[in-house]
């Protein structure tokens, strides 16, 4: 069953960390089976706060998406993702 991890950026912090994220969490990619859905697209706020951007990454699995979230280097990127800007991030199934 496919999984997704949605990551809403709430406010920006710091464009150069964000920057820096960017570029180490492409790297961070390895060899992880990732496949981007909506990465920062026009959005609309239908209900709730309101969002700066939105990134959804479908995974084979929960387990493959948690291997690459908590790998060395996607950890190492996401110290700057921290500086950078205030995000929610969500590991949600699907469904069957």
């Amino acid at each position: 069953m496919g999984a997704y991890v949605v990551m809403i950026k709430d406010e920006t912090l710091d464009k150069d960390e964000l920057a820096t994220y960017a570029q180490k969490a492409g790297e961070a990619r390895g060899d992880h089976q990732i496949n981007p859905l909506a990465f920062y697209g026009d959005l609309q706020v239908l209900e709730g706060r309101d969002a700066e951007g939105v990134v959804v990454l479908e995974f084979a699995d929960v387990e493959a998406a948690k291997a690459w979230y908590f790998s060395p280097a996607y950890q190492e990127a996401k110290a700057h993702r921290l500086k950078g800007a205030n995000y929610r991030v969500l590991l949600v199934n699907g469904v069957a």
